[in-house]
């Protein structure tokens, strides 16, 4: 410690009293103290060090260790704001209270706005132990959040990891069985075309439920790819013409139309920050499934998008079967299906497809329906677009 440095008693008191490290940067012994006085005044059992200097300064913060710095705001060869520039250098969070004999209000708010927790007057020392209390508590709580944030932090990196390695998952166990599962799906074939007819009728029967059973789980592998896919690639961002996507997924879904005798149209659509590809696979999954859950009437289908603030606004409506609002959010979840197989095709997972990557984007997707009332899919995507892993808005 410095020679400015001096180690200041603890008064007796009655009655037990909150400890309290103080630092005080002071060079007038009387005034250093009137404030501990004024501390210790059925307040605080103090435990003071004064110093004058930056360098008694810096001594004291390593072997005191303080709680609260009061400090003059002006001092012969340094200022009490000045201290609050060694805190920050070191990374200390300790409130600094500016304790001075005149502090105009322009100096003072400047102060604060530089950092300063509060300032007190010399002569209204008798709210010093409030002030030092309340400076106190904003720091407990300051601890707290952040706290709570470095714990929130972590968990969302362990969310986020969590993810990768169920993604990674996804992909190289739904990649690997691939191959096996072909085979299985091509020695039940022709098992089925070889022996159909001279076994008995129960075998004919065993056979082809192995043979729909192999050629349904290949279907399952294949969107199961396509969705963890989603999430491995780091997609190509640009500008994306819906116009022109639209195009190709008309072409796309031509069969389909055709046989529905489907009505697809769409008005001007803008052009947005994305991925192509991905944006066909929303606009086919949501198009198609308006094909695929028609009711007796010829499927019509129009897509529109407008602003919505700082985004465009997509809407898919078509006259289909509707959704009942209880399932509004279960369809959106992989695998979940509202009807039997044997009524409609496919796995549950187109639009949970669509929803990771409308949310990839930045946006959000869902459906506004009432049964047998068709339904509307609607989707968010930012206006100036939305950086993601190597996209540039």
């Amino acid at each position: 410690m410095s020679r400015s440095a001096a180690k200041l008693g603890i008064e007796s008191s009655i009655g037990p009293k909150p400890k309290l490290r103080a630092l005080l940067v002071e060079d007038n012994q009387l005034d250093a103290e009137l404030v501990l006085r004024a501390l210790r005044k059925d307040s605080f059992e103090v435990s003071a060090v004064v110093v004058q200097d930056e360098a008694g300064f810096t001594e004291a913060l390593r072997t005191h260790s303080p709680e609260i710095v009061l400090a003059d705001y002006n001092l012969p060869n340094w200022t009490g704001m000045e201290a609050l520039t060694v805190l920050r250098r070191q990374g200390l969070d300790i409130p600094i209270i500016l304790v001075s004999g005149a502090l105009g209000d322009v100096t003072a708010v400047e102060c604060i706005k530089q950092g300063a927790t509060d300032y007190v007057l010399k002569d209204g020392l008798a709210r010093l132990p409030e002030v030092v209390r309340r400076a106190l508590q904003e720091k407990y709580e300051r601890g707290l959040r952040h706290q709570a944030e470095e714990k929130l932090a972590k968990k969302v990196d362990e969310l986020a990891r969590s993810n990768a390695d169920l993604e990674q998952f996804a992909y190289v166990a739904s990649h690997d069985l691939q191959e096996p599962l072909r085979m299985v799906a091509a020695y039940t074939q022709l098992l089925s075309e070889r022996y159909k007819g001279k076994l008995d009728e129960s075998a004919d029967k065993f056979i082809g439920y192995a043979s729909e059973g192999a050629l349904r789980m290949q279907v399952l592998i294949q969107d199961l790819l396509a969705f963890s896919r989603v999430g491995r690639i780091d997609a190509d961002y640009a500008s994306v013409d819906c116009n022109a996507v639209m195009e190709e997924v008309r072409k796309s879904l031509a069969s389909a139309i055709q046989e529905s005798d489907a009505v697809l149209a769409h008005a001007d659509l803008p052009a947005i920050w994305g991925n192509r590809t991905q944006m066909a696979q929303v606009f086919q999954n949501l198009i198609g499934n308006a094909i695929k859950f028609r009711g007796t009437k010829p499927p019509e289908i129009f897509v529109h998008a407008e602003k919505a603030g700082q985004q465009w606004l997509f809407s898919v409506t078509d006259n289909g079967i509707g959704i009942a609002p209880e399932f509004a959010e279960n369809i959106f979840v992989v695998f979940q299906r509202l009807h039997l197989r044997t009524e409609y095709s496919g796995n549950g997972i187109g639009l949970a497809i669509c929803k990771k990557i409308v949310e990839r984007l930045g946006g959000k997707i869902w459906v506004e329906s009432q049964p047998a009332s068709g339904s509307t899919f609607k989707f968010t995507v930012p206006l100036n677009g939305f950086k993601e892993k190597g996209g540039q808005a």
